[in-house]
């Protein structure tokens, strides 16, 4: 089933249980979706690796919006944030630990030949692309540098 049908059935089963919390979170994520569909260039149908990026995409707006809010002292607005970000994880992929993310770039140092901090766009490029939608990219290009700092 694709994500889009996941989540239409989701609608309904947040509709009929009235829960006007997921119900948001939800067609916000149909919303996005529907939007790739109708890109100008777009297939009928998104890839999952289409999906896991809007995934990633919406869970980072609703993350950055979620701090802004806490730094201004806004609970209620940065409250609806985080259940929103509640019921996009639950569609998205598990992410990777810290301690994963780290072994995985080492592999990718290895494969890339790099050898030292000098070489951080080659290692990112790759690094990037092999762990879209299990990790983070922050969290990738901290594990990136500390990797790269101890070659050196």
């Amino acid at each position: 089933m694709s994500l889009k049908a996941t989540i239409e059935s989701e609608i309904k089963k947040a509709m009929l249980a009235r829960n006007a919390d997921d119900l948001r979170g939800l067609r916000a994520l149909k919303s996005m979706i529907l939007l790739a569909e109708t890109e100008k260039g777009a297939s009928d149908e998104l890839s999952a690796d289409q999906e896991s990026k809007i995934l990633a995409k919406a869970y980072k707006q609703r993350k950055e919006s979620a701090d802004i809010f806490a730094q201004q002292g806004r609970k209620d607005l940065e409250e609806k944030e985080l259940q929103e970000i509640a019921v996009i994880e639950r569609f998205m992929p598990k992410q990777l630990s810290a301690d994963e993310i780290e072994s995985a770039v080492k592999e990718i140092v290895a494969q890339v030949g790099a050898k030292g901090p000098a070489d951080m766009g080659k290692v990112m490029g790759v690094a990037s692309k092999e762990l879209a939608g299990k990790a983070e990219g922050k969290a990738v290009s901290e594990a990136v540098k500390k990797v790269l700092a101890s070659i050196a």
